[in-house]
């Protein structure tokens, strides 16, 4: 991966994540649904253009990548803050497949800290796609209401897409990022069977 500096747009905007996570936590707190709806979204923008611009524009690092992923982390944690505290009602009809695939995304992160000592940042193509459906679906959630046709379409991407990020951790030496998806990390790695 290119070695650029941490002094970019892209790195910019993941910090902006990091630094909103406190004030946006303290508005789901306080029971501010609205403005929690409001900047949540622009997190969830933020992320989208992150990427979007560190590709587009050739500033990807190993740095960003990492410090992007930690963004991501702390924005997942205040969509299910929002969700126990204004949409816990929607979701306890569901709540059995909502806690297979939150305990499938905690297993993806805990299984790194594990085996490489770090958090992932594999970045892969199942992951972003999950993610752009995660986010389009917190976005109707807060804004809107629970759609459960797209609630379903959301948790059974969730739930393949972090077998796929396991798979690949317990495949891997070393945690890499953007490592795209399983089929360009089995045509990468030796086989064990080989």
């Amino acid at each position: 991966m290119k070695k650029t500096t941490i002094f970019n747009p892209p790195n910019f905007l993941s910090f902006y994540r990091i630094i909103a996570f406190p004030f946006i936590l303290w508005l789901a707190l306080s029971g501010k649904q609205d403005l929690f709806a409001i900047f949540l979204t622009v997190n969830l923008l933020t992320d989208i253009a992150d990427g979007y611009i560190a590709r587009k524009f050739n500033m990807t690092s190993e740095f960003g990548a990492r410090l992007d992923s930690w963004a991501d982390n702390f924005t997942y944690l205040l969509a299910f803050t929002g969700i126990y505290i204004f949409k816990l009602d929607d979701f306890m009809p569901n709540i059995v497949s909502f806690l297979i695939w939150a305990g499938l995304l905690l297993s993806a992160l805990l299984f790194s800290v594990i085996k490489f000592g770090k958090f992932p940042s594999l970045h892969l193509y199942s992951w972003k796609i999950g993610g752009y459906i995660q986010g389009a679906f917190f976005v109707i959630l807060f804004t809107h209401d629970f759609i459960t046709p797209f609630y379903y379409l959301m948790i059974c991407w969730g739930i393949l897409s972090a077998i796929e990020h396991i798979s690949i951790q317990i495949i891997i030496p070393e945690m890499r990022s953007n490592a795209k998806g399983l089929y360009w990390v089995l045509r990468k790695e030796k086989a064990p069977w080989h």
